[in-house]
């Protein structure tokens, strides 16, 4: 086929003439055709939707996957071949399935076609000015706002009076919190018109955010260093008790992290040990109390370091267990253990001692960010059995 360059320039006289003759070839063609009952026309049953398939008839474009008319592809083809067009008017054919689609708000397939028309290159400033500015919409409409303020501004960098891309640019910029540049975007607007009423109210708009992002960003620093302060606090009184974890390994202390001091269990997980708010000096700790013959746990959530193990099997027992048929489980019939896992032992807990005592025995580790204790009963084939079996690892629920 010939280039463009080459082509030839069609008068309207030649083009008539042209037109003519065509009718002709045509009426003679028809003419010659053999004389038969016409039976190839649409089922009566589904003529409609024959006809809503037709290039001539149909009222919507194709979507991917259907089937489409082999005279509607001829037509896609001219409409689209790079032979039969110039850049600009495939960029313009491109533009126009565009805004056809964000006529109907379908905003992905309206970016697809505008960025279509943009990859034709076309040398035409204008045309690709609107482009950028179309598909700035579209991604507006879809919250891509940072490429759509990117499209806006590729739009001015085609034509820099461009009052439409500008706004959209400064639209987005507010959504990105981008307040300098949305600023700067509506004073240019209004240096223009100064009774812009958008660019006026988006202005006032855009400075009462800035200020409430300004303030809420200077309450988080403060609050974050306010933060910093209490753990850096909390993890010297740790360290200061040479309180050890399971999960530090064995002979090396290692750095006290807020992670290493989440509960893993379920119950405890929202309170983490912390200071006393009161006197700031003394540790509360999540404690977890499992009871091995009836593979259940009670759950503190929060004890001081100076209640006694006593105080705490009172608070158990001031109700009996659910699963306590024999009222075996009071405060002056139980022992409490605790497990040292990396030795692989256990140790009997001295009722009268404080929790900070316990914690700082030589064989105790704070287990999974929480205090971990055993309680059965004293002197008892359960006693016995749990002695017996913390040789090998056991899981409770």
């Amino acid at each position: 086929m010939e280039n463009l360059a080459t082509k030839k320039n069609w008068t309207d006289e030649e083009r008539l003439e042209l037109a003519a003759q065509l009718d002709a070839q045509l009426d003679e063609f028809i003419d010659g055709l053999e004389k038969k009952r016409y039976e190839e026309g649409w089922p009566e049953d589904r003529w409609q939707e024959e006809m809503d398939k037709h290039p001539f008839f149909m009222k919507k474009t194709p979507q991917p996957g259907d089937e489409v008319h082999p005279m509607f592809e001829g037509l896609q083809k001219l409409k689209y071949d790079p032979e039969e067009n110039t850049q600009e008017e495939l960029a313009l054919n491109y533009k126009e399935d565009g805004n056809f689609y964000m006529k109907h708000k379908k905003f992905r397939m309206a970016v697809y076609s505008f960025t279509e028309a943009i990859k034709t290159k076309c040398d035409n400033p204008d045309v690709m000015a609107v482009l950028y500015n179309n598909r700035s919409a579209a991604h507006f409409f879809l919250k891509n706002y940072r490429s759509a303020l990117s499209d806006a501004q590729r739009a001015l960098f085609y034509k820099p009076d461009y009052t439409k891309a500008r706004w959209r640019a400064a639209q987005c910029a507010y959504e990105l919190e981008k307040f300098d540049v949305c600023t700067k975007l509506c004073e240019e607007l209004l240096e223009v018109d100064i009774d812009h009423k958008e660019a006026k109210a988006l202005l006032h708009k855009n400075k009462m955010r800035k200020l409430e992002v300004d303030r809420n960003q200077r309450k988080e620093a403060a609050e974050a260093k306010r933060n910093l302060a209490r753990f850096q606090k909390l993890r010297d009184a740790l360290e200061q008790r040479a309180v050890k974890f399971d999960d530090q390994p064995i002979n090396k202390r290692a750095n006290i992290t807020e992670q290493l001091l989440i509960p893993k269990f379920l119950p405890l997980e929202d309170y983490p040990v912390h200071l006393d708010a009161e006197d700031n000096s003394t540790l509360i700790w999540p404690a977890a109390f499992s009871y091995p013959e009836f593979l259940l746990s009670d759950f503190q959530q929060q004890l001081p370091e100076t209640a006694t193990m006593q105080d705490c099997l009172i608070t158990l027992f001031a109700e009996p267990l659910p699963c306590d048929r024999t009222l075996s489980y009071r405060p002056d019939n139980v022992n409490v253990y605790y497990e040292n896992r990396k030795a692989g032992r256990v140790h009997k807990v001295d009722s009268t001692k404080t929790l900070r005592e316990i914690i700082s025995e030589k064989g105790f580790f704070v287990s999974g960010g929480a205090l971990l204790f055993y309680v059965v009963t004293k002197d008892t084939r359960v006693e016995q059995e749990f002695l017996h079996q913390q040789r090998r690892p056991m899981v409770y629920s």
